[in-house]
């Protein structure tokens, strides 16, 4: 996100939805799209905010995952930490959901092949306390 609107659109819309278009020929079936936490199609953003091109390609890239045929998951993680990993997160977060990236990556690992996640949009954010809830329990039918 930031940086070019071009290079953005290029990136995180057209060639994701380019990708998942050849995962369908290629009769892949499995697809896992890794977006963002506000990736809805109120998302807020301004249009003269650097950070609208992304926020409007991450929500047409996950609204054509929701249009085909494959066993797709969106991950929605808030806004990505250094943090050590807790091995918990907490789902739809209030705020920017903040998560560390190893969190991130073991729900990306935990979701690949889990049908509880398929058809899904998992937004999440590292929790606490009694928010915090283990990930293979987060990702759980």
């Amino acid at each position: 996100g930031g940086g070019s609107r071009e290079r953005t659109y290029a990136v995180d819309r057209d060639a994701a939805i380019r990708t998942m278009d050849a995962s369908a020929q290629a009769d892949v079936g499995r697809y896992l799209m890794v977006s963002w936490i506000g990736s809805k199609a109120d998302h807020g953003v301004s249009e003269d905010d650097g950070f609208f091109a992304y926020a409007d390609a991450k929500w047409a890239a996950d609204e054509h995952l929701r249009g085909t045929e494959l066993d797709g998951t969106i991950l929605g993680p808030g806004t990505l930490t250094f943090d050590e990993p807790t091995g918990h997160v907490q789902l739809d977060p209030e705020g920017s959901g903040e998560v560390s990236r190893a969190d991130v990556a073991a729900v990306i690992a935990a979701s690949i092949d889990n049908p509880c996640t398929f058809g899904r949009t998992i937004r999440f954010g590292n929790g606490s306390g009694d928010s915090a809830v283990a990930i293979d329990d987060a990702l759980a039918c």
